[in-house]
């Protein structure tokens, strides 16, 4: 007897996850006006947010071969923005949006 896993089956999208992007998110705009409107919604305070950035830092920042990527990645694109001004082209703010 074989039984099946969750990967192993196909799943069609049922309830909420069937709606079109657009009606979901009607539906959850007005669940989040609806808390405001009551009271029942949080907004954090200036400290709150503080401390909710600094934990997240400090959770993402012992991931350390995580963190070796991310520089090793900025490293490179400030490489290539110095060779790119040496070669005497636009960097950085001077940028146009479509880049």
């Amino acid at each position: 007897m074989t039984t099946q896993t969750d990967s192993d089956r196909s799943r069609s999208k049922r309830g909420f996850a069937a709606m079109d992007l657009s009606k979901q998110r009607e539906i959850a705009s007005l669940g989040g006006r609806a808390a405001h409107a009551t009271g029942r919604a949080h907004e954090f305070t200036e400290d709150e947010a503080r401390n909710a950035g600094r934990k997240g830092g400090e959770t993402v920042s012992r991931d350390r071969d995580h963190m070796a990527t991310i520089g090793r990645a900025g490293g490179r694109a400030r490489g290539r923005s110095r060779s790119l001004e040496a070669a005497g082209a636009p960097t950085g703010a001077s940028r146009t949006p479509a880049e």
